[in-house]
């Protein structure tokens, strides 16, 4: 891997890979909102932080968040709100779409390239025997039907990118602080070495999966 672009790098998991990757000697292009004023569920904003970029080896979207316009995961159905729910599809699921609509210029034509999109377990329905969190839950499960069909078109034109989605597991970050303690959790800079192990090992037969922090398929 030579040159990478980490979308989300001012976030404990975009920050804690870019700099493992800067370590390794790896030409990382960051972008963020509160460095470059990228807003992620805005098309034209989008546009403009792509404009001349690409191609990358490694691009990663590491955006995202448990909590949005100040609500917290739903416990019951009677919880659910037409706006938090909203704001949960417009920065988990469409913000990722916005931008995989530049995944052709994004990635090189000929080589290996792996695009991936942090989403996480609770986002698979085969997994889901809690309940609760309806809005993370479907907004994430929609970023992976994106990523998934992703993969499918990509794979026409760049036969050789690698399209995946992956969970990073249980990471200590200010976004997580107030519900960590149900598992086990790990520092943003061990997370980004899981992470890049399993990146590392993808291959063209992984295309549009979804993989944990392990490297194991997680069912959708």
């Amino acid at each position: 891997m030579k040159t990478a672009l980490i979308i989300g790098e001012t976030g404990a998991i975009g920050g804690a890979v870019a700099t493992h990757l800067r370590a390794e000697g790896v030409e990382v292009t960051g972008l963020a909102r509160a460095s470059d004023g990228l807003d992620i569920t805005d098309g034209g904003s989008v546009a403009a932080a792509m404009q001349g970029l690409g191609p990358f080896d490694f691009v990663l979207v590491a955006t995202g968040a448990l909590e949005t316009r100040g609500a917290g995961p739903e416990k019951a159905l009677r919880e659910i709100d037409a706006g938090a729910l909203a704001a949960q599809f417009a920065l988990n699921a469409i913000g990722p779409a916005l931008v995989l609509r530049h995944a052709a210029q994004l990635l090189p034509r000929e080589g290996r390239s792996v695009l991936a999109v942090l989403t996480a377990r609770v986002g698979s329905i085969g997994d889901n025997r809690l309940g609760g969190w309806y809005s993370y839950r479907a907004a994430k499960a929609a970023a992976n039907q994106i990523v998934r069909t992703a993969a499918v078109e990509l794979g026409r034109t760049h036969r050789e990118a690698v399209v995946v989605a992956l969970h990073p597991g249980t990471v200590r970050s200010a976004l997580t602080e107030r519900y960590l303690g149900r598992h086990p959790a790990v520092s943003p800079e061990v997370a980004a070495g899981h992470l890049l192990s399993v990146v590392n090992g993808l291959d063209i037969t992984d295309t549009g999966g979804f993989f944990d922090w392990r490297g194991e398929r997680v069912p959708w």
